[in-house]
């Protein structure tokens, strides 16, 4: 949607702004994203057209994704750079994200499926048609075992490991790690790649990519965001439903269930275990409520 503006915005954080290079980068990474999201969920929309509610709605999905606080900051602040150039280029008259806040520094403890939301999430799935197919195994992939959304759609085929009830991954900073993976997960791969997969055509250099579109190229981000967040409306659920939220889910169901934090830490691919702890809050928050429900005296 911007690409008219990029090389100009790029000269203008360069020469006007005099951005180091790797500030440069990471803004016009911020607006690209931006300008993906916009392509994908709102066909059509000019420069013009663009308001607070669109961008509200980028925002939610950056804030599904694991993106530390500071990172969302620098996030509206690429986005409000970005549209403030293009007042100075009299492309439009006043910036959407004039009004748009920055997140506050703190931990937000994340929306959580419960079993039962889970399973309508996958019942809702049309599984008679192609894209279904794809979808259901990537539900199940991701809710067995706690992918990020950037691992699960860059999952690769010859990183399944079925037989031995594995997958290799690749997480942040291109570090490796190897996840159990479930055998309803397993079985839906299959179902989808040996009926699904193998009759499409394959973008050249994608071919070991395990979920593709129709164009046979890799999912992005974006189209896997508007997926999980069409089921959870067909599956009439309330909560603001996002991909991460099935990791979250999977990590507080393994914890409320008694597994060992230092087992989630390793699965989830934290380096560190106090971000893994967030799951022993979510954790008493359920008990909390358990009681407050069950109790005759609470």
């Amino acid at each position: 949607m911007f690409d008219n503006f990029i090389r100009g915005y790029k000269a203008y954080l360069q020469l006007e702004k005099s951005l180091s290079a790797n500030t440069v980068q990471a803004y016009l990474h911020d607006v690209g994203f931006l300008s993906q999201f916009l392509s994908q969920t709102y066909e059509g929309l000019s420069i013009t057209e663009l308001e607070l509610t669109h961008l509200l709605a980028f925002i939610e999905l950056i804030n599904g994704e694991e993106y530390a606080a500071a990172s969302q900051a620098r996030m509206i602040s690429s986005l409000k750079s970005f549209f403030n150039f293009l007042i100075l280029e009299q492309e439009i008259k006043q910036s959407p994200a004039l009004f748009l806040e920055l997140p506050k520094l703190q931990r937000k403890l994340p929306d959580v499926l419960s079993i039962e939301e889970v399973n309508l999430m996958l019942a809702a799935i049309d599984r008679s048609t192609p894209d279904g197919q794809r979808n259901l195994a990537m539900l199940e992939t991701m809710y067995s075992s706690g992918l990020r959304v950037s691992e699960l759609i860059q999952l690769k085929i010859s990183n399944l490991y079925s037989e031995v009830g594995y997958i290799r991954v690749i997480g942040k900073g291109n570090k490796e790690r190897l996840v159990p993976i479930g055998d309803d997960a397993v079985k839906y791969i299959n179902i989808y790649k040996d009926t699904v997969r193998v009759h499409m055509p394959v973008v050249k250099g994608q071919e070991d990519m395990l979920f593709l579109n129709k164009r046979g190229a890799a999912l992005s981000r974006v189209m896997f965001f508007l997926i999980v967040k069409k089921l959870a409306a067909q599956a009439g659920i309330q909560k603001n439903v996002y991909p991460h939220t099935l990791r979250h889910s999977f990590a507080t169901h393994l914890v409320e269930n008694g597994a060992d934090l230092r087992a989630v830490q390793e699965m989830l691919g934290h380096q560190s275990i106090t971000t893994t702890e967030i799951y022993t809050h979510l954790d008493k928050t359920f008990l909390q409520q358990t009681l407050k429900n069950f109790h005759p005296r609470y």
